[in-house]
């Protein structure tokens, strides 16, 4: 079993940037390969970044490529996701989440296990 705790979410200017963090629990996170889903009200979950268990791997989505970047840190169970020159389109629910595989999809399916999420609104 696996527990995820998101935090860093918050209220920002366009333009402007935030780091999320999501704490995980067990003593086999490497593992695990992470990702970052976010959901914008009446909209579907939509993938924003894929990493590898060690983090040798990542992918992002085309709408955020160039501006969020995702890390983890294996020693620190906590997998990060940099937003920079944030959109008011970017403004949803940021959820991370947690898969058996060692680098999975970007299909919210493939994922096991989720954190509560944490709200990101970007103000214009």
């Amino acid at each position: 079993q696996v527990q995820l705790v998101e935090s860093g979410g918050g209220l920002v200017q366009a333009g402007g940037s935030l780091r999320l963090s999501c704490a995980a629990s067990g003593r086999t996170f490497s593992n695990y390969g992470m990702g970052w889903f976010r959901q914008a009200p009446g909209k579907e979950r939509e993938f924003v970044a894929r990493i590898s268990g060690r983090g040798g791997t990542t992918n992002h989505a085309d709408s955020v490529k160039g501006r969020f970047t995702i890390s983890r840190d294996n020693a620190k169970n906590t997998v990060y996701l940099q937003m920079n020159s944030l959109k008011p389109e970017d403004t949803a629910v940021y959820y991370c989440a947690a898969a058996r595989s060692y680098y999975p999809s970007s299909h919210y399916p493939d994922y096991d296990y989720w954190g509560q999420g944490t709200q990101v609104t970007v103000s214009s």
